[in-house]
């Protein structure tokens, strides 16, 4: 359980002799055998003027483990850049690596940055043995996982998953590729990513390099011509890589991409936005799914009745973390999804697009049309006492929440 294993990392580190030369290689060893144990997503080594602070990424949110002596911050980090085969006397550029254990079970990708006060870093742990390896193990309602694997028959459209930081994008297209490479056909499949973060069987995976020129669009134009059927953009982040990935999307290929928006409706907003004309949408979108990650209550969660508690949400009671030895005082433990899929068919919801009406309009459009959104979701995996209304509001926020009348 974590707990136990951030409290062995504990004892293991203040066992351990500063002086010693051998200190920052069992430090950065215990280390990264702790982040895998206690199933953590990130690990963030953050130099301040009090010392090396450690912090673990627990089920979406940071949890601060422990304060090194700022003397051992420089041998630290550069003990990690060491496994990382970075460069350990450039100490004022970022610079990017990847370890992989030993079990090759687990990679990990090792971020480093100037600070005020010496290098950060922060290493990404990627199981290579994940349990989401297709897209109906991904926790998704039943009507979105099955209207998403029968997309994956599609010969062209675009597919876009959107959603903040960390909220498992990549692993949801990750999981469609398997979908499409398990379902029997030969096809002709290609990505571009930034960077590659698990290997795809079936898959040609390209990695973007900006000193050489690649970029994600640069990357895409030159796929085009690799004669693909399903084609994999890490991320459209610009206007040039959407038109160029769109585009794709029109002209027989079927599309998968990550982007970075609220909601799906949001997603066709800020697109729009980019400069996208809306006939591309209107006729290249074959569905957007947004999601969210929520922490899940533990099972010393306790009833309550005291509507300060429920923050606001439109419910009559919900349940409150209280915080145990299994889920480290917390309150929670594990995660699951929240999502929504706008499927841009109906002719209203069509309609608004080529009109570029706001976002809030076209939610509405698309929960006429049948689209259970992310908030209604949310709402009711509290009433079901899946998840407290504080960690809706830490996740999905205030603004545009449905509220008590």
């Amino acid at each position: 359980m974590p707990q136990a294993v951030l409290s062995s990392f504990l004892s293991q580190i203040s066992s351990f002799d500063a002086s010693n030369p051998q200190f920052a290689t069992l430090l950065v060893d215990a280390l990264l055998a702790a982040g895998q144990g206690a199933n953590c997503s990130d690990i963030h080594l953050q130099p301040t003027a009090e010392g090396l602070e450690i912090r673990f990424r627990l089920d979406g949110v940071l949890r601060r483990i422990a304060c090194l002596p700022p003397s051992v911050t420089p041998n630290v980090v550069a003990r990690l850049k060491v496994v990382a085969n970075l460069l350990t006397y450039q100490m004022d550029y970022p610079q990017e690596g990847r370890i992989r254990s030993s079990q090759d079970t687990l990679e990990m990708r090792v971020s480093t940055f100037p600070t005020l006060h010496g290098e950060r870093a922060v290493v990404r742990l990627f199981s290579l043995d994940t349990p989401f390896r297709h897209v109906d193990d991904l926790g998704l309602p039943a009507a979105i996982c099955d209207r998403l694997v029968g997309l994956m028959s599609e010969t062209s459209g675009a597919i876009l998953v959107s959603g903040p930081a960390g909220s498992g994008k990549t692993t949801t297209v990750y999981a469609c590729l398997r979908e499409v490479a398990a379902n029997g056909a030969m096809r002709s499949m290609v990505s571009i990513e930034d960077p590659i973060e698990v290997a795809v069987g079936g898959v040609a995976q390209s990695q973007v390099n900006l000193p050489a020129g690649l970029d994600l669009a640069t990357g895409l134009r030159f796929l085009m011509r690799q004669d693909p059927e399903v084609i994999m953009v890490g991320e459209i982040r610009d206007r040039t890589t959407a038109e160029a990935a769109l585009g794709a999307s029109l002209t027989g290929h079927l599309l998968l991409s990550t982007f970075h928006a609220g909601s799906a409706a949001e997603t066709v907003g800020r697109l729009l936005d980019m400069g996208i004309e809306p006939y591309v949408l209107r006729s290249g979108l074959l569905a957007i799914v947004s999601q969210r990650l929520v922490r899940k209550l533990c099972h010393c969660t306790q009833e309550s009745g005291d509507p300060n508690d429920r923050l606001g949400l439109p419910v009559e009671r919900c349940c409150v973390p209280v915080g145990c030895t299994d889920c480290g005082g917390t309150g929670y433990r594990g995660r699951f999804v929240l999502s929504e899929m706008l499927i841009p068919e109906e002719a209203a919801l069509r309609k608004a697009v080529l009109a570029r009406c706001e976002a809030a309009r076209l939610e509405q459009l698309a929960i006429e049309a049948g689209m259970v959104s992310q908030w209604q979701r949310a709402i009711e995996a509290v009433i079901d006492g899946q998840t407290s209304p504080a960690e809706v509001r830490r996740v999905l926020g205030f603004v545009g929440s449905p509220s008590m009348s």
